[in-house]
């Protein structure tokens, strides 16, 4: 599968954060901006950019916000061609606290949308491109959007929006290949100017095959996490996406020394990946908050009780 247009972001700390609050300590963030550095790993994304007056530093991790002088302490010293991302979303971010590319470390701002959003999301896409940035819209819930409403979004995409990458993003771990494939087809038939992205989630243990059926299909752009790190179930493991691609320029080496000084020790704290409740949301099109809801309660092992409250109260 060596295609030299392929670029790989990893988002092990931004969507990672989305389980302890951002709160990742600066050796950890570090550690892992220089593995994926050796590994050649193209993208590190690092946090989001949320505004301050929505979201109080006291309740968060500095990679709610991603201050440029927390990411340049991280990444003094380190010699890397791996580019830093940041993500913002549609009505968290005040863009002026955004400054110009020349004087940032950050390189990529992706903006996360829903459809119903995407005159917000080609706003402050063209506005960070205005300022130097590569910019990548993230279509978000991508399993619930309606065919005709993401039909326009896109059209609307291609005409109005400077974003040089359009991703389909998994949030419930719902897809399969079929709709994979058929969406990067329609992603493909109408975004002529763009680059396609996957971003998948793993409720279903489909992360990273629909990722490769993505790629099979023309994605260039494809995320995944070290040892899978996300919310709930988690997402497309990033040393799976390594191994499969043929790319000379990838060295899964440092990955795995990451992994087993640093992920495995954290996975003892922290919980993520694979467990029946995150697949019962996934099977079902559900956001994964009624089952990490499910994961910190005194039931949290009563799988079916909790997929037939899913399903309605008209059950016998």
């Amino acid at each position: 599968m060596f295609r030299e247009k392929i670029k790989v972001l990893d988002c092990t700390i931004r969507d990672g954060g989305l389980i302890n609050n951002h709160d990742f300590d600066d050796k950890l963030v570090r550690a892992t901006y220089k593995a994926l550095s050796e590994a050649g790993v193209d993208y590190m994304e690092i946090g989001y950019k949320n505004s301050k007056r929505l979201f109080s530093p006291k309740d968060y991790g500095k990679w709610k916000f991603c201050d440029d002088e927390a990411i340049k302490k991280v990444i003094d010293g380190i010699e890397s061609d791996t580019k830093i991302s940041v993500m913002v979303d549609v009505d968290r971010v005040d863009v002026d606290d955004v400054p110009p590319r020349k004087e940032s470390p950050v390189h990529m701002i992706r903006v996360a949308s829903y459809v119903k959003d995407i005159d917000k999301a080609i706003f402050l896409a063209n506005h960070f491109a205005d300022k130097g940035y590569e910019t990548t819209i993230n279509i978000m819930a991508i399993s619930r959007a309606l065919d005709n409403e993401l039909t326009e979004a896109l059209h609307q995409l291609e005409e109005e929006c400077r974003a040089k990458v359009i991703y389909i993003v998994d949030s419930f771990g719902a897809l399969y290949q079929e709709t994979t494939e058929f969406l990067v087809k329609k992603f493909r038939h109408i975004l002529k100017s763009k680059e396609i992205g996957m971003h998948g989630h793993n409720n279903q243990q489909l992360a990273f095959s629909n990722t490769i059926e993505a790629i099979i299909h023309d994605a260039n752009y494809v995320d995944g996490t070290v040892y899978g790190l996300g919310r709930a179930a988690g997402n497309c493991p990033l040393e799976l996406l390594i191994g499969f691609l043929k790319n000379p320029k990838f060295d899964i080496r440092p990955i795995l020394d990451l992994i087993s000084k640093e992920f495995v020790p954290l996975r003892e704290k922290i919980e993520w990946g694979y467990i029946i409740p995150y697949a019962i949301t996934g099977m079902l099109d559900e956001h994964p908050k009624t089952a990490m809801a499910l994961r910190g309660s005194d039931k949290k092992e009563n799988y079916r009780e909790f997929y037939e409250s899913l399903l309605g109260d008209d059950l016998d």
